[in-house]
């Protein structure tokens, strides 16, 4: 599973307090602190700092008398250290200047109040010539702008799906410059962009809708609206048709506290509407592909009862046991299904840093162990998990941009054409985001398709919210990240030049919740994750079904509230909408994590079936 946003707690480390913006009139000390007090100022901290990396946060603060409409602040990193990823905020970069806006849901701060993102970086160095809203950090600098962009002029459709309008506009004029542009369907914001150009998806077909477009200026300056436009989307079909890849992970530990094992693939009547099984998951260690689990992977004994095709396993010397020869019976009873085992995952990915120092061999320890004479026969290709590359996860990775493409080369290379070669990637659509990290479009050409992980964007792991859905499609106003969504991952990897014929919609069986809440909808403040069987604030689709049934829907997904607990998963009904977005877009088809959380009789892969046809 990925996590697109999640945030670490650190240990505190080296810390720089910048103060910022307004000018400062001339005059005695006590006379600048008073202007500074009545400033807008952000402290900015190394929260981690590990020598050849760190964390930072930045925290503004709202010391002027009314409210902060927007906020943009710069500064300068010196050669050999570079930020490559961001939360809370979106980010551009421009030399060795980083420029860091408000995400949108958190622009407008309040008298008194604060609004903090955070960053990753590498190298020794911090910062320096820092700005925010056109002044000084010190707090001295130019003066405050209260001058409002000009309207955005000649907006204008420049195409259209069954899903989607492409607009543009022409640029508004600002006395200091504008800063973003926010997009809104009627009287909701449906996108923030920093260019003229914008693209607002998961429309339904054959519907008329009205956009209208304001410019925001660095002090929040507010613009007038645009022209009114309105369009109607095409008829359905859009760029499909799409796919009807139906791809499901099986997590070797299932086979322990969960119980379950792929004779239930069988029983449950998933076998016969998946056409692929990913095998969770082989190891990265010391540059190599590794074993995950030896004893749930191939030395398990199966009793008749629980196997496959009755049969129990054999203790003779060198006869395959385990989850690998169960799913070499499952593919004999069902020919149609292939098998491909995943290496990595976010607790694994950290591997990868040393297998991209040396790919060839790294692809040779790979191919030698998928193609073990022992279980050859079990497994048509290899699944490469890099959750993080040129980035950070639960390890942050220096490797490059260009390393994640050299390594599926490599795999390439290696298992030639007779083997799929597929890459499970992130899916945090963010400007500079984990996307934008590493060469994706590049290395589309060595795999048969990509498995963008379009759910965790949302989760306890922020324990005091706002509560989210885990798993959007679209975006929806008070989003609290604009790019954590479904269709941003989608149509940013495409605008990178990936084919849509070699994505796939990625699904969760499960849901994310929080405790303490006593909003229903979303955006409610929390005290911390909602319980669950094997880990707080998770839970399996097969048991929310029942003890926390769905109470509404947002952004394309479910969500409940029961007693004072909030989750937000997947239902029959909106994996429905999802496969209509996915044959819509062409993609390749969809896949889920991870076979276990659905029910006995399998309703949720059953959606996605009968939902791509």
């Amino acid at each position: 599973m990925s996590r697109p946003g999640g945030r670490r707690a650190l240990a505190l480390g080296g810390a720089l307090t910048i103060a910022m913006t307004a000018t400062l009139p001339a005059g005695p000390p006590a006379a600048a602190n008073q202007a500074r007090a009545a400033a807008v100022t952000a402290s900015c901290t190394k929260t981690s700092d590990w020598g050849t990396g760190f964390e930072g946060k930045c925290t503004v603060t709202n010391g002027t008398g009314s409210a902060l409409n927007g906020w943009k602040v710069e500064f300068d990193l010196p050669a050999g250290t570079s930020i490559g990823s961001s939360w809370d905020t979106t980010r551009s970069v421009s030399g060795n200047r980083y420029t860091f806006t408000d995400a949108g849901w958190n622009a407008t701060i309040a008298a008194g109040g604060t609004a903090s993102f955070g960053f990753g970086g590498t190298g020794p160095g911090w910062i320096s010539g820092c700005t925010v809203n056109g002044g000084a950090c010190d707090g001295t600098g130019a003066p405050a702008d209260t001058e409002a962009p000009g309207a955005p002029a000649n907006l204008r459709s420049t195409g259209t799906t069954s899903s989607s309008v492409a607009l543009a506009w022409n640029a508004a004029a600002d006395n200091v410059g504008v800063t973003a542009y926010d997009v809104y369907q009627g009287t909701a914001k449906a996108a923030t962009v920093t260019g003229t150009t914008a693209t607002v998806s998961g429309l339904s077909a054959k519907t008329a809708y009205t956009f209208t477009v304001k410019a925001r200026d660095a002090a929040g300056n507010v613009s007038a609206a645009s022209n009114a436009l309105t369009v109607t989307t095409a008829e359905g079909g859009g760029t499909g048709p799409g796919g009807g890849k139906v791809i499901g992970y099986f997590a070797q530990w299932g086979v322990y506290q969960r119980g379950y094992h792929v004779k239930n693939i069988d029983t449950s009547g998933s076998a016969a509407k998946l056409t692929h099984i990913n095998y969770a998951f082989g190891n990265v260690q010391n540059g190599q592909c590794t074993i995950g689990d030896s004893y749930a992977d191939y030395d398990r004994f199966y009793q008749a009862g629980e196997s496959v095709d009755g049969q129990a396993d054999s203790w003779d010397a060198g006869a395959l046991r385990g989850s690998f020869n169960q799913l070499r019976k499952l593919k004999k009873k069902h020919p149609h299904l292939k098998v491909i085992w995943s290496f990595g995952g976010w607790t694994w990915s950290g591997g990868f840093g040393q297998a991209a120092a040396n790919p060839a061999a790294f692809a040779e320890s790979c191919y030698k162990l998928v193609e073990d004479p022992r279980w050859a026969d079990v497994f048509d290709g290899i699944d490469i998990d890099w959750e993080y590359p040129n980035a950070c996860g639960l390890t942050c990775d220096t490797s490059g941009p260009a390393a994640f493409r050299n390594l599926m080369s490599a795999l390439r290379s290696r298992f030639g054409t007779g083997n799929l070669v597929t890459a499970a990637i992130t899916a945090d659509g963010t400007a500079g985001g984990k996307i934008d990290a590493a060469d994706y479009g590049g290395a589309a050409q060595y795999v048969d398709w990509y498995l963008p992980m379009t759910y965790d964007f949302f989760g306890a792991w922020d324990a005091d919210g706002p509560t989210a859905p885990h798993s959007p499609l679209t975006s929806y106003d008070g989003i609290p990240t604009q790019g954590f969504h479904s269709d941003a991952a989608i149509q940013k990897l495409r605008s990178k030049g990936v084919p849509a014929s070699k994505l796939l919609l990625g699904i969760g069986f499960y849901g994310r919740g929080w405790r303490g809440v006593t909003q229903s909808a979303p955006g409610g403040s929390a005290t911390g994750a909602a319980p669950g069987t094997y880990e707080a604030g998770i839970e399996d689709y097969k048991v929310l079904k029942g003890r926390c049934p769905s109470t509404g829907t947002v952004a394309g997904t479910a969500y409940a509230k029961c007693g004072d607990q909030w989750w937000s998963y997947d239902t029959p009904a909106t994996i429905g909408g999802k496969m209509t977005y996915a044959k819509n877009q062409g993609l390749a088809g969809s896949f889920f994590w991870e076979l276990s959380g659905d029910t006995t009789g399998g309703e949720l892969i059953t959606a996605m079936r009968n939902g791509l046809g």
